[in-house]
Formats: structure tokens, sequence, C-alpha cells
């Protein structure tokens, strides 16, 4: 039977950092947090992946594409170094060997969710990208990658900033990458991700500590 976790996109999830649930891959040294996912080793996935130092990943290719951002340590393969905050999309039908140095890594990654025209490379190192002025004082962005109704980006949220109130035309995936995240429906720390689904309503703001967030729209 094909494995099914958060299989169902019109249902709203969200899974906090203490409800993660670390699965062994079948490499030694890898293991996962399944956030969501259609199938076995080769399916559509959504999932948080930690590198133990020094570890390293069977050579593959991207048979439905992969995106990732780098949360901690320091992410490689044979064709370059990728530090924490890194962003990158490797289309379909591009292939690598991932490979870790001494202090590890984790990474937030997505598979088999390009559209087959979708075939643009991109790395982006955050740390050295120019952030743009967002739609309320307050709110930071970097726009990592946009295609058809799919936009993606980092948002940087200031302390005591509140966004109006809106609904999510195609969907929306937040994972919280600093601070806390508020809406009226709940409050999300470090590590929470959200999937909310189309036509989902909310007034998202932030309190004391302010906020740093993956966001992706439109892709459900």
């Amino acid at each position: 039977m094909v494995t099914r976790i958060n299989a169902d996109f019109n249902q709203k999830v969200v899974i906090q950092p203490t409800e993660y649930k670390w699965r062994q891959s079948p490499l030694a040294g890898v293991e996962r947090m399944m956030l969501d996912r259609i199938g076995d080793e080769v399916a559509r996935a959504t999932s948080i992946v930690k590198y133990a130092p020094h570890s390293q990943f069977s050579p593959h290719v991207h048979s439905g594409g992969e995106e990732f951002l780098v949360l901690q340590g320091e992410f490689a393969d044979e064709h370059g170094v990728y530090p924490q905050g890194t962003y990158v999309r490797n289309p379909i039908g591009s292939k690598h060997t991932p490979k870790v140095g001494a202090q590890g890594a984790t990474i937030f990654v997505k598979l088999h969710q390009f559209a087959q025209d979708d075939c643009q490379p991109v790395i982006i190192d955050s740390s050295n990208s120019t952030w743009q002025t967002g739609l309320v004082e307050g709110i930071r962005t970097l726009p990592l990658h946009s295609f058809k109704s799919e936009h993606v980006a980092l948002v940087k949220w200031q302390p005591n900033t509140k966004f109006k109130p809106h609904q999510h035309w195609g969907g929306e995936e937040i994972l919280v990458l600093d601070g806390t995240f508020y809406d009226e429906h709940g409050t999300y720390p470090k590590g929470t991700w959200l999937r909310s689904p189309h036509l989902s309503k909310h007034t998202p703001y932030t309190q004391q500590d302010g906020a740093l967030l993956y966001v992706k729209i439109g892709h459900l």
C-alpha cells in the first residue's frame, strides 16, 4: 500500500516541533521527519531531513524535481557547497550525490512537486541577498522562485507586526524558521510547519520576538 501522510490537500495541517517523529532513511546517518507524503521511497514528499556529520546520500536523479532550504549546518554535493540559509531548486532530470561535512546538516526538502515546464535551476544564499520592502510596515521579503501561480519567498517579520486579513488562493505553506508566528487560529513557534488549503483565511501577526518564515503560495 502506498504511504499517505497528510495527503488531503483540502485539509489544514499544523505540525509543531514537539510533534516531530524522526524516521531512519535507508541510508545510515540520515533521518527524516515526514510532513506530507504520497508514495514510498519515490514519493511526492515534504520533509525535514537530518544528516549526521560526514554522512552521504547515494547518487540519484530528480525525476520530479527537488526544492530545499538549508536549515542548519552545511549541505553539499558535487556542484557546490550550501551553507545555512541557502535555497536550491534542482529541476526534473537533474542529478547529484549529496554529502555533509563535520557539522552535519538539516534541510527542509520538497520532492516531486515541479511542473514539467518549470526547469530553471535556482541557488540563492539568503545571507548575501537583497531583501525587499513588504506589503505592510515591519515586513521584508526575499523572493526565491515564481512560476505561474506558485510563489516562494523568505519573509522577515519585525516584532509586533500585523498583516491584513487575507485569503489564500491556491493555498499557503509556511515553515517557521525563527521566532514565533501567530494568527487567530493558533501560536506557531520556530520549527512549526503549516499547510493551509485553497481559499483558507487568516490575519497573521507577530509579538515580541518577530519571526522569519519560508512561505509558498498558490501551489495547492
